[in-house]
């Protein structure tokens, strides 16, 4: 027997003669089968061209001969320019309609694609949302392309073929509940309940912009009796969610209730959100005085960390025991939540902070766009759901400005109704811009803190306003 201690580079010797052999026997032999191989096929093609008095390419004699007239005749018939031109595409709008799809307007619909690209990139308009919303919008409105094509059913595998990218991710995702749940997990990671806790009175703030999703159900069904208005109460229902100013209790919704308006609503709902810091102030100085806006809230207590883990278990369990339908949305959002509160998860929690949040935020958003197509956005019950949805979000605003009015009626500490405006959703923007509002009057009265209690009791408020359209309307 070799020793290995003595003979080591003899040892080496030998294993790299065994593997050279090895790989000389394999290369020989896959040789004589490529030519083996080759033979057969030439057995069976075409002759050479000089024995091809047709021309025909070798393994071509089943594809539609060309001619260099076609060929540039096709090439320029299968350009942009040339479809944005001659287009003409049959369809059905969200109404069941017929609607006739031009280039034209898919170039329109390109066009409202880039302005949301412009408010988000160089406005800075909510640029984590309103960016990939506005690429999905140009993409899906591609001539030719296919981006956003459903593909082609294959009976045998049992499988869409040929599908569009931005139509797997909607089906994959946006079209269910499964991104949205996916969000709240990462914004319940990201919130902090402590105001909330610490000050529980200011849950009747976020419960007071509900007012603005059920006011606009009453709304759109009043506008039924316009001729030309039609909304259904599921239908009503996914236009009023607006108001809340969540983007994925929205789509949450929608997908669940009326998936033909989830393109609409979405785009509403996220456009409004972006624009809360121009929105809700003027609606906030319209409904306080000068000496409203400049009382002072006292300092919130700090909140023990047991209260903030119980926080979550607690409210998840009264979601299951009173409104089962609202617990997936409360139920991912607390589950978030508690991962980030118990302090044993830490990768979990930062996970659905940042990569989870992110990457999900950007599926959810081409997504949403995908859906902004000319049959879908360019009719008349589109305008509507655009107004209707500002009027859900100013409704909201406004009620809980009032209600915190209303309160200070029998409170000896006295509440901000700057505060009020932050019931709705949008963490924690609605949040700063209460406290901007507060500042410019009062340089030392710092309220974003004591804006964060309604601010996210408003997420829960409003998922759960979710919960019961759908226990009502079924989904």
């Amino acid at each position: 027997m070799l020793n290995t201690k003595k003979d080591p580079i003899f040892i080496v010797k030998v294993c790299l003669i065994i593997m050279a052999g090895a790989f000389a026997f394999t290369f020989i032999n896959s040789a004589f089968n490529v030519r083996a191989q080759a033979q057969a096929a030439a057995a069976q093609e075409e002759p050479p061209s000089w024995n091809n008095p047709e021309g025909i390419i070798p393994g071509s004699k089943d594809l539609p001969r060309v001619s260099l007239g076609e060929f540039i005749k096709n090439i320029a018939h299968t350009t942009g320019i040339y479809a944005f031109m001659t287009d003409v595409i049959k369809m059905k709008d969200t109404a069941g309609s017929d609607f006739t799809v031009t280039g034209l307007q898919e170039l329109i619909m390109i066009l409202v694609g880039l302005l949301v690209i412009y408010l988000g990139a160089a406005k800075n308009f909510e640029p984590l949302l309103l960016v990939p919303i506005g690429f999905g919008i140009v993409f899906a409105n591609i001539p030719i392309a296919g981006m956003d094509s459903p593909g082609v059913w294959n009976e045998e595998l049992h499988i869409f073929e040929h599908q569009g990218f931005l139509n797997v991710i909607y089906n994959a995702g946006v079209g269910n509940e499964f991104f949205p749940l996916l969000i709240f997990i990462g914004i319940g990671a990201m919130t902090d309940f402590g105001p909330l806790i610490a000050n529980p009175k200011t849950a009747l703030l976020g419960a007071a912009a509900q007012f603005g999703v059920f006011g606009t159900m009453l709304f759109l069904s009043l506008a039924n009796f316009i001729p030309g208005v039609n909304f259904n109460p599921k239908e009503a229902c996914a236009v009023s969610i607006i108001g809340g100013a969540d983007g994925p209790t929205t789509i949450y919704i929608a997908a669940k209730l009326a998936p033909k308006l989830l393109a609409t609503v979405a785009v509403a709902a996220y456009s409004y959100m972006a624009l809360v810091p121009m929105i809700q102030p003027p609606i906030m100085k319209l409904l306080t005085t000068h000496k409203e806006r400049l009382i002072r809230m006292k300092q919130l207590r700090e909140v023990p960390k047991k209260e903030k883990i119980a926080f979550p278990m607690v409210v998840f369990a009264l979601a299951i025991l009173l409104i089962p339908a609202a617990a997936p949305l409360i139920g991912c959002l607390m589950f978030g939540n508690f991962l980030r509160e118990i302090g044993v998860v830490d990768r979990l929690s930062n996970t659905a902070q940042n990569e989870l949040m992110n990457i999900v935020s950007m599926f959810l958003s081409l997504g949403v766009g995908s859906q902004m197509t000319p049959e879908k956005f360019l009719n008349p019950s589109s305008l509507i759901i655009v107004v209707m949805g500002l009027l859900a979000f100013c409704i909201a605003t406004a009620a809980g400005v009032l209600v915190a009015k209303f309160m200070n009626l029998f409170l000896k500490e006295k509440i901000n109704p700057l505060i009020g405006s932050a019931g709705v959703s949008a963490v924690p923007m609605a949040a700063r811009v209460s406290n901007k509002v507060g500042l410019e009057y009062d340089p030392g009265n710092f309220l974003l803190m004591h804006a964060m209690g309604p601010n996210v009791a408003g997420v829960i408020g409003t998922a759960i306003a979710a919960g019961v359209m759908i226990a009502v309307y079924g989904g």
